[in-house]
């Protein structure tokens, strides 16, 4: 896998913030690339293999960046248990994009090849950077796995646990698979073990002016649901762009992430919020970090999120600093939030949905109810009808699962949320007007 990498990163320009990463032997490298003596502080001293006990967050990533680069290798291997803390418990993304900017292309490509599940899943690397590095971390375990399944001298139980993690991360490639080859597809994350973790980005996070993340609730996993948010990002980006060439922003850029970052819980713990408490962290993370990477360049950003996913974004809003620009939930059983007072989202901007048949929304199981007409958020109609502005027929959302299907007034909703257009969606005092043509 080193070897793999090196080979990609010399081969590649990866756009970072402000500037480009180019093999250190063309002439505009060697011009603009930073020494690494010009921005480390002598004496030139690192952390001895074995010795990361006592290194954490981003104290460990400034003693990485002072290892020379044939250690680093050495030291990253020998201490598999920091990058697993880096992980989990990460610093803040302004550190991680200091630290990355400060070190010069050979350092890099270093600890990309020594740890590439440590650069794709740190907050405040280039997006670039960590597609490639959990690209080629996905490639090798699934190279890894298959050569497991195939060893005759592997027991049973441990093929049948490769088998499982093999289906997961299949279903990761699938999802990455882009038919047309029109739209940017990176993945932004990637947890290999387990239940697993991924984000998939549809369209340019560096550039995109609106910017929306797709939360899920119960039930959505790597395994079963990859593929099917992906598309859901992937409508949705469709659908931003179309209604923004109708209202005359032909050259407005978007992005969508299919985010499952969280394990999203199942019959056994879906009665408790530790899992909400989980995405919370990783989802503000998230959105930490594309607002550190944009810095003054920020785009309209939204979180639309489902079920169980609006409780952990309702933690992660009034938990966290940052704000955002836009919230809408659907089939969501609440959280302690009592009001959108309480959440750090720009001018009130909140909108909650709820189907007939849907057993979830009013139930407050976790706190308030989004949906209640004290709560303060915006209703919005997802029953179906014709679009009162193109006159379309829209499809209606029933039950708890109908909110993300490509045609629903949901997903159109949802689409005009999340480029700053509130004023079109429809609500169930003005909704989509049901016509015989629109119910067929």
């Amino acid at each position: 896998m080193l070897f793999r990498l090196a080979a990609i990163l010399t081969t590649s320009v990866a756009i970072v913030t402000g500037a480009l990463v180019m093999p250190t032997n063309s002439p505009a490298a060697a011009a603009s690339a930073p020494s690494p003596r010009s921005v480390i502080p002598s004496p030139y001293i690192g952390p001895e293999p074995g010795a990361s006990a006592d290194l954490q967050g981003s104290r460990l990533l400034q003693e990485l960046s002072l290892l020379s680069v044939p250690r680093i290798d050495e030291f990253l291997t020998a201490n598999p248990g920091a990058v697993d803390n880096l992980i989990e418990q990460p610093p803040p993304a302004q550190d991680v994009s200091l630290w990355w900017n400060a070190m010069d292309f050979d350092h890099r490509s270093a600890v990309v090849g020594a740890s590439p599940q440590l650069v794709g899943n740190l907050e405040g690397v280039p997006y670039p950077t960590r597609d490639l590095a959990n690209r080629a971390l996905l490639a090798d375990t699934i190279f890894d796995l298959n050569a497991l399944i195939a060893n005759p001298d592997v027991g049973r139980t441990a093929v049948d646990a490769a088998r499982r993690q093999l289906v997961m991360l299949d279903s990761i490639s699938s999802a990455l698979v882009n038919p047309a080859r029109s739209l940017n597809r990176t993945l932004l994350s990637l947890d290999v073990n387990g239940q697993g973790r991924a984000a998939i980005v549809i369209g340019d996070l560096h550039t995109a002016d609106y910017v929306s993340y797709l939360v899920p609730g119960m039930f959505f996993t790597i395994e079963n649901q990859m593929v099917d948010w992906t598309k859901a990002a992937e409508d949705l980006y469709s659908e931003q762009l179309t209604w923004l060439a109708r209202l005359g922003e032909t050259n407005a850029k978007v992005a969508t992430v299919a985010w499952i970052g969280y394990p999203t819980p199942n019959l056994t713990n879906v009665g408790g919020i530790g899992n909400a408490e989980i995405g919370r962290d990783t989802l503000a993370r998230a959105i930490e970090g594309i607002q550190t990477l944009r810095g003054k360049d920020q785009p309209y950003l939204s979180v639309i999120a489902h079920s169980y996913g609006s409780t952990a974004a309702l933690l992660a809003l009034t938990e966290y600093d940052f704000e955002i620009d836009a919230l809408a939930m659907v089939g969501s059983p609440g959280s302690p939030a009592r009001s959108v007072d309480e959440l750090h989202v720009r001018d009130g901007n909140v909108w909650v949905g709820e189907a007939p048949w849907d057993p979830i929304p009013n139930s407050a199981y976790f706190g308030s109810d989004p949906g209640s007409p004290d709560y303060g958020a915006h209703a919005m109609s997802v029953s179906g009808g014709a679009d009162p502005v193109t006159k379309r027929a829209l499809l209606g959302s029933s039950g708890h699962n109908e909110y993300f299907t490509y045609g629903t007034e949901s997903m159109r909703n949802f689409a005009l949320i999340a480029i700053g257009r509130s004023g079109l969606v429809t609500t169930p005092d003005a909704p989509a007007v049901v016509t015989a043509e629109a119910s067929h």
